[in-house]
């Protein structure tokens, strides 16, 4: 089915190039058939999070008729959701998927064709803060910077979404202390309680040491890197905690469950909620989500280096050229600019657009 959603997306965007769209993307996933247990809920819930989501002005569902995921189960997983903006069907109930597709496609771009742009507060913002490819210089520009963004997002009652959950080991006690009660506490010691279980059970090693991107950018210990990189979330208050594929419901800092690895935890944020993502990189990566995704350079060589992925550069602290309030002041512009649709993240334009889920148990 992943072919034929991208033929039908093809064939999409050069019918509607004209259209007021901003797109027709598919997003591909090798999952749904032969799942079980907790894989097969991962599966559904990142998806029914997806097909829910706010940036999504229509979303069709391309299902094979078979598996295990079964449609009527992932659509009652997603809840509420706006039936004129979406679309469905099992491949193999039509005769040809593809021109079915096309023609939903068709019908959920007439349904848009009236939508309009209209002003929002801050507090409506969900955020996303991921780091990858980290460097010695994370700790100190990048993510700090971040942090100030969480800071004045969830002071003016905004969300922050922040995952990660092995890179918090060695750095947990620090978000333990601001959690804003004693059941917030305790959900946060659950958190990491359940995967370094998650670890054991795969006898594996709790502690194991950055990636060799990680460390030849100049980490050398996993505290050292869980102490950078918990700092995308500021000084706010851990106002809740998520599990993976859970809505967020309410502003303020929200740690979410999820592992490390990039492609994973940022489609955990957006099937969460988050309408974009700010990614901070010292080494560098083209990944980019269903929604737009920042990409902030701990270092000017990367930011000069790889100008087709970094969209900001924090490494200008290094320099001297700015202080971090003068950065905080451009990336809070370059933030309500992608928001109201007047900038595009460098992901969007060059067409970086994937999900990822986790998956950790049998497959039949």
């Amino acid at each position: 089915m992943n072919i034929s959603a991208e033929r039908i997306a093809k064939i999409c965007r050069e019918k509607f190039s004209h259209a007021s769209i901003d797109g027709v993307f598919s997003f591909s996933h090798p999952y749904g058939c032969s799942q079980l247990g907790d894989d097969l809920r991962n599966t559904q819930k990142i998806l029914a999070g997806l097909l829910r989501h706010p940036n999504a002005g229509g979303v069709l569902v391309l299902g094979l008729g078979c598996e295990n995921n079964q449609m009527q189960q992932l659509l009652k997983i997603a809840g509420e959701v706006d039936h004129l903006r979406l679309r469905f069907f099992n491949s193999q109930e039509v005769q040809d998927e593809v021109d079915a597709g096309v023609q939903a496609v068709t019908e959920l771009v007439e349904r848009m064709e009236h939508d309009t742009c209209s002003e929002c507060a801050m507090s409506d913002l969900v955020l996303g803060m991921k780091c990858g490819g980290s460097d010695g210089f994370s700790g100190i520009t990048a993510n700090p910077l971040v942090g100030r963004i969480a800071d004045l997002v969830t002071n003016n009652g905004g969300t922050v979404l922040l995952t990660e959950v092995p890179e918090m080991f060695g750095a947990e006690q620090q978000l333990m202390n601001r959690a804003k009660d004693e059941k917030t506490f305790r959900r946060i010691v659950a958190m990491i309680n359940d995967f370094k279980n998650y670890f054991i059970r795969h006898r594996q090693p709790i502690y194991e040491n950055p990636s060799p991107g990680n460390m030849a950018g100049g980490i050398t210990t996993l505290e050292e890197k869980s102490l950078g990189a918990i700092q995308k979330g500021g000084t706010a208050i851990v106002s809740h905690v998520l599990d993976y594929g859970e809505p967020v419901q309410q502003g303020g800092l929200a740690l979410l469950q999820a592992p490390g690895n990039d492609g994973v935890s940022t489609t955990a944020q957006v099937a969460s909620g988050a309408t974009m993502i700010l990614f901070t990189t010292g080494r560098g990566t083209p990944l980019g989500l269903p929604v737009p995704t920042i990409k902030i350079s701990s270092n000017t060589a990367l930011a000069q280096k790889k100008p087709q992925w970094i969209d900001f550069n924090a490494g200008a602290l290094l320099e001297g050229a700015a202080t971090q309030d003068d950065l905080g002041e451009q990336l809070l512009r370059l933030i309500l600019q992608v928001a109201s649709g007047e900038a595009q993240t460098k992901n969007e334009l060059h067409g970086y657009k994937e999900i990822a889920i986790w998956k950790e148990g049998v497959t039949l």
